[in-house]
């Protein structure tokens, strides 16, 4: 497939993956604000987090909309690049997959706290997957993405590729005439 259309086919990707992290968030707000949703009683539920998640992972940096608008757009700048600089070879399918669930997450979080903040005047993200069994911070889909890119980047990175592999990645190969 040329490199355009595969970028293209990577953004809807990500268009979609976000249509789905913000549905369901929709959902959990429409449907959890008075109750959670016990899937396995006392390992897994679908709580909504009261009153959002204003902060980042585990609540840090609570209330910080501005720190996390810039953080946001740098994330998403460099990703974007990152995804029209590494070949669409076969090989890095991996990276390219990451990378979109990467550009996903971070959109569906940033989208979240944009809406919260026109809606309600002030910005949060909607977390209500909860993990009773070892008291694990509510998050959602978005979270999920981000980790598994993250996950699979370190693992990629540690075990699979080697250094002439991120020279080829992202187009450096050295002629060796």
């Amino acid at each position: 497939m040329n490199k355009n259309r595969f970028f293209i086919f990577e953004l809807l990707a990500v268009l979609a993956l976000v249509v789905i992290d913000l549905l369901t968030k929709q959902f959990a707000v429409k449907y959890l604000s008075n109750d959670s949703f016990t899937v396995i009683k006392g390992v897994f539920s679908f709580t909504l987090l009261e009153g959002g998640n204003s902060g980042a992972a585990f609540g840090l940096f609570q209330g910080g909309f501005w720190l996390f608008t810039v953080i946001t757009v740098i994330v998403i700048a460099f990703v974007i690049w990152l995804l029209k600089k590494i070949i669409s070879d076969k090989r890095y399918f991996p990276v390219h997959f990451a990378l979109v669930l990467l550009l996903a997450g971070a959109l569906g979080n940033f989208a979240d706290r944009v809406l919260t903040m026109v809606k309600y005047g002030h910005s949060y993200v909607i977390d209500f997957l909860y993990f009773e069994l070892i008291n694990f911070p509510i998050f959602n889909i978005a979270d999920c993405y981000v980790t598994i890119a993250a996950f699979t980047i370190l693992i990629l990175g540690i075990f699979v590729y080697k250094d002439e592999d991120f020279d080829k990645m992202l187009g450096r190969v050295k002629n060796e005439n």
